[in-house]
């Protein structure tokens, strides 16, 4: 860079230099063109006058009688143009004067021949008109020389300058080559290094990548696995709580109703705190009714994904206010319990975050079973989900689901819906899984498929009415 802004420089200074020396040609040129125009209207009138002599023809007066006009405008154009040069400046005011002496003089000769004629002009026509006039066409030449002496001087000096342009021009190339050569060897160290450096680097990567590759799998396969072992637990809680806890509650009811009973009359304050027991009964079969169905949908299992998605859908309107319609096409019932609590889980998670994110005031779920798999769209009009939203570090909930789709070897997007409006979550699972899933999710069901008691409420309806 600082070689190439020096020999700019250069250039610029020799621009400036053929410039200054183009001008002062050009100036010389007028100057001379100038100077000999002048010389010109002296010559021309003086000859006018002389024919004008000869002939008495009034019409060789015109040039006379102009010249000194022309002349004046001559003038101040040398002095215009030899503004910034003394010497020819100091050559220009003689210049001035012979050519006016010589004017003053053909006036004279012009008043001479009106008043005494011919004679008298040949009489006094001697030297001084011819001798003005040679020192007019003197003093030109001098000016002419000195101002061709100013063009060769200034010529040589710029001739001179460019000489020294072009060495270094000249220099400056030899180092701009010897720079690029030095470059060359320098880009070739710096490109094989980093050629290697790229190679260790994208090893480096590929080996990162593979084990990034396997540990995601892992992670994936645990998530998984977790989700398994989560459904089982939560059956296996489902059953305790329905098997021993409701077992105890209705033992309890039961107990506490014969106390009441018996209490009723002898002891009515007492019989008033069995009442307000009983209550509170009630409300703990209700609390864990609302903790099994959590654990595990009894709809799910006694009445199928249909019934439970139905029952589901009805209650999240009635809670949340907004308008949740269910579409199911085709035989969907006998997809498989695995294939059913997946489904069911991947609406529920999906309705929660609609309730909470999405300001929609309608949802459609829609299930349909083909000969291949199971496909599940739940839509609203809200107002959207972001495009990266399945790798922000806060979305368990679409993790989870799309990791529930994944465990039967589906896939779930997550896109715009209708008409670029609201959210629309696209599960498609397929059903070859099912009858392997079918055998997993009846050991996860264990006793509840064989209990006469309803599972939500672990009493029988006897029992429900005693406790009321």
């Amino acid at each position: 860079m600082l070689i190439l802004l020096v020999n700019g420089m250069s250039v610029l200074r020799n621009l400036d230099g053929l410039k200054a020396a183009n001008g002062l040609q050009d100036r010389t040129t007028r100057v001379t063109n100038e100077l000999q125009h002048l010389n010109l209207l002296v010559t021309d009138a003086e000859s006018n006058m002389r024919g004008y002599f000869l002939s008495g023809n009034p019409t060789y007066l015109g040039a006379v009688q102009g010249a000194p006009a022309q002349i004046d405008r001559q003038l101040r154009t040398l002095g215009t143009l030899l503004a910034d040069n003394p010497s020819q400046q100091k050559n220009l005011a003689q210049l001035r004067t012979l050519v006016e002496g010589q004017l003053d003089m053909m006036n004279q000769a012009l008043a001479i021949y009106r008043d005494g004629g011919l004679k008298e002009i040949l009489t006094i026509t001697a030297a001084p008109t011819d001798g003005d006039s040679d020192e007019i066409r003197l003093q030109v030449v001098i000016m002419l020389s000195e101002q061709n002496e100013l063009l060769a001087t200034h010529s040589a000096t710029f001739y001179e300058q460019y000489r020294h342009a072009v060495l270094l021009g000249l220099g400056i190339n030899a180092a701009a080559i010897a720079v690029l050569l030095l470059f060359y060897r320098l880009v070739q160290r710096s490109f094989a290094a980093r050629a290697d450096a790229e190679y260790a680097l994208q090893a480096a990567n590929e080996q990162l990548e593979s084990t990034v590759a396997k540990r995601t799998e892992q992670l994936s396969v645990l998530s998984r696995h977790l989700i398994h072992v989560s459904e089982e637990e939560k059956a296996r809680l489902a059953r305790e709580l329905h098997d021993e806890m409701g077992a105890n509650l209705t033992a309890i009811g039961m107990d506490l109703n014969g106390v009441a009973e018996h209490l009723k009359g002898s002891h009515p304050e007492l019989a008033a705190m069995l009442a307000r027991a009983r209550a509170t009964l009630v409300d703990t079969v209700q609390l864990k009714r609302r903790i099994v169905e959590d654990l595990r949908p009894s709809l799910l299992d006694n009445l199928g994904l249909s019934a439970a998605l139905q029952s589901y859908c009805a209650d999240y309107a009635r809670v949340t206010g907004l308008d949740c319609d269910v579409l199911v096409e085709g035989d969907i019932d006998s997809a498989g319990p695995m294939h059913d609590i997946a489904l069911f889980r991947i609406v529920q998670e999906s309705l929660n975050n609609i309730a909470k994110y999405a300001q929609a005031r309608n949802v459609i779920v829609h299930l349909e079973r083909d000969a291949n798999a199971l496909a599940l769209e739940v839509t609203d009009d809200g107002i959207g989900i972001a495009p990266d939203a399945f790798t922000r570090a806060k979305s368990h909930g679409l993790l989870g689901m799309r990791e529930r789709a994944l465990l039967l070897g589906g896939k779930l997007e997550v896109g715009r819906g209708v008409n670029e409006v609201g959210t629309c979550i696209r599960a498609r699972i397929p059903l070859t899984n099912a009858v392997a899933g079918t055998a997993t999710a009846l050991a996860l069901r264990g006793a509840n498929d064989s209990s006469p008691v309803l599972p939500a409420t672990g009493c029988n309806d006897q029992d429900l009415q005693q406790l009321a």
